[in-house]
């Protein structure tokens, strides 16, 4: 079953905010999906903004969230955020500098009862994070470059998705694809047949006039 996470950061304004949680809930999202930016993994700054809409998530919605790091320091965003009680963390591969940093974090998000998703960019190959990924629970593919919300998905992205589906099936293992960068109703069709079960989506939904039915066709 294919699910969705609503991107809420980029374009929701702090005073459509709890009508847009309230339109997203009624339309049958499955995930609040929030972007964190800290200005150096990527150009734009979304630290008070995003912190600020996922507490107003957690205190009006039971709909889980999908947190997304795109930051220089993901343990240090790993402790603000765990008080929210997100249902995934999902951190940068490429922005810790090892394998022991990448293992410590995965560890450090578990041990405080949530699961655990690892993001790759789209320059980043398959084969660097295939040894991960019996210890998380979802795979993040960037299907734009991180930090430009609303530019095209790179069409190179579905193979990666393809050929990630086809380790994890063929290795037995319990873990979700999520991709995330300009998708919609149209791209959307391939990225699922490749293999991605987690949309998440900014623009598609929420400048939709019928978020309903958007979520309903994603989720075919």
């Amino acid at each position: 079953m294919v699910e969705v996470s609503a991107s809420i950061v980029d374009l929701v304004k702090k005073e459509e905010l709890i009508k847009t949680i309230y339109d997203l809930e009624i339309a049958h999202i499955d995930y609040f999906h929030i972007d964190i930016y800290d200005g150096e993994f990527v150009p734009t700054n979304s630290i008070e903004k995003a912190l600020d809409f996922a507490t107003t998530v957690k205190q009006i919605s039971n709909i889980p969230l999908d947190v997304h790091f795109m930051v220089k320091d993901p343990k240090k965003f790993t402790d603000e955020y765990l008080p929210l009680e997100p249902n995934v963390i999902t951190f940068h591969v490429e922005s810790l500098k090892d394998e022991k940093e990448v293992l410590d974090l995965i560890g450090h998000i578990k041990e405080n009862g949530c699961k655990v998703g690892i993001a790759i960019n789209p320059a980043t190959s398959v084969e660097s994070i295939l040894k991960y990924l019996d210890k998380i629970h979802m795979l993040l593919v960037m299907t734009i470059v991180p930090g430009f919300s609303g530019t095209g998905l790179i069409p190179e992205t579905i193979d990666k998705v393809r050929e990630l589906k086809t380790y994890i099936d063929k290795n037995k293992l319990n873990v979700d694809i999520q991709v995330d960068g300009g998708v919609n109703m149209e791209n959307s069709i391939p990225l699922k047949e490749a293999g991605a079960n987690i949309i998440a989506t900014a623009t598609t939904l929420i400048k939709a006039e019928d978020k309903k039915d958007v979520v309903q066709k994603l989720k075919l």
